[in-house]
């Protein structure tokens, strides 16, 4: 068995979610014995040394860099590559790159789609990048020998839309460990528990906005940390910038990695998440895998996460899009610091318990397997219809 992962910018990086999925599973593949392909765009990570990461064949392929063509023409490329060389099943992620997935099965290959979110919902894509979106929300359906999902919420969409039955899948976290404020006390002044955290790119469907025009309704002491890049949303960031002008506690940090990320978790006070769309946010479970309570708006996928039946077990959350519901709600979190600890430590064992990357590599192996079977299976039953044939002429 081969592995081609097709859609992801590059790895190792952070620079969103599907790259943390598909370098975390990929890892623990290799592992295993089982060669994969991950297919990289020059310039959105470090290249690697000797094409190789952690035993992982990493495959640097042409792209148009531009918003637009980016994903696809890298696509194109790879699939191209991944072709000649071998490789048995195509995983592609995300909604832009599966609009390719007809090609290698056209060349018997098996296909995967994981659908991480449905882009054409983000604010940062119009007109025709939309509608070409939503053909690659119908490619997954139609072009894939299995589709998964990374929550239950876009399972469903696809059973009422699609009469589907996809796989759930989601994304994952591994066991943290706590730092103290060491690089963020010297770089921004921050201590433990003094500050509200955001951290997750800096796009018009993050609501980072809706969370900044809460902050300045609060008579809090605590700092407003928003930690993240830009992605192809450099007016949207001017943007939070100009909102957040005079007011010393708001502090962006950019985008931030390795123990700088670690210390901003480790330390935070509390997490907050105000988006109008997800899949399954990743940021969200890496801070609840720090023992953090959150605050997050209460869209489906949020709510999925923090939700025990249809109580806020692991969470808090506010009215999505709703600037006075968002204040008061952290306006009563920051006034009860008793609640959130005692919260932490289930949150924390909830998290780490259901998001297991090592569970989500077995069940990935199992789809592939069993796309692979449904070929075999398919190739010995029509030899065994040609020897029955063959029989029956004697």
């Amino acid at each position: 068995m081969k592995i081609a992962m097709i859609g992801q910018k590059a790895i190792p990086s952070r620079t969103g979610g599907i790259e943390i999925h598909v370098e975390e599973i990929s890892k623990r593949i290799v592992k295993k014995g089982i060669g994969i392909n991950v297919y990289c765009r020059k310039g959105y990570c470090e290249q690697v040394h000797n094409g190789k990461y952690e035993g992982i064949n990493i495959c640097y392929t042409p792209f148009i860099k531009s918003k637009h063509l980016d994903a696809i023409t890298h696509t194109l490329t790879a699939t191209i590559h991944a072709l000649f060389s071998g490789c048995d099943i195509f995983h592609y992620h995300a909604l832009g790159p599966s609009t390719l997935a007809f090609l290698p099965r056209l060349f018997g290959r098996k296909v995967i789609c994981t659908v991480h979110g449905l882009d054409w919902q983000r604010g940062k894509w119009k007109g025709f990048a939309t509608k070409y979106l939503k053909f690659g929300e119908y490619a997954t359906a139609k072009f894939s020998h299995k589709t998964i999902n990374v929550s239950q919420n876009l399972v469903k969409y696809y059973k009422d839309k699609y009469g589907l039955d996809t796989q759930y899948i989601p994304n994952g976290v591994e066991e943290p460990e706590t730092l103290n404020a060491d690089i963020i006390k010297t770089k921004y002044g921050l201590s433990k528990n003094d500050y509200i955290l955001f951290l997750a790119r800096l796009v018009p469907e993050k609501g980072v906005h809706y969370l900044i025009e809460a902050y300045k309704k609060l008579k809090t002491q605590k700092k407003l940390v928003i930690a993240g890049g830009s992605s192809h949303s450099n007016e949207y960031e001017k943007e939070l910038h100009d909102m957040a002008k005079g007011n010393n506690n708001i502090i962006f940090t950019g985008f931030v990695s390795g123990r700088e990320l670690e210390e901003l978790y480790s330390n935070a006070y509390i997490y907050v998440l105000p988006s109008d769309v997800e899949g399954l946010p990743i940021s969200l479970l890496e801070a609840m895998s720090y023992g953090k309570a959150c605050l997050v708006s209460d869209i489906p996928q949020n709510l999925e996460v923090i939700q025990k039946g249809k109580e806020d077990r692991y969470g808090f959350s506010f009215r999505s899009g709703n600037i006075g519901s968002l204040a008061k709600k952290l306006d009563y979190l920051l006034n009860n610091p008793v609640l959130l600890e005692r919260m932490g430590i289930e949150v924390q064992n909830h998290v780490i318990k259901e998001y297991n990357w090592d569970k989500i590599t077995d069940e990935t192996l199992s789809i592939y397997r069993q796309v692979l079977d449904k070929k075999k299976n398919k190739y010995y039953h029509q030899l065994n219809k040609d020897k029955e044939a063959a029989t029956l002429k004697i």
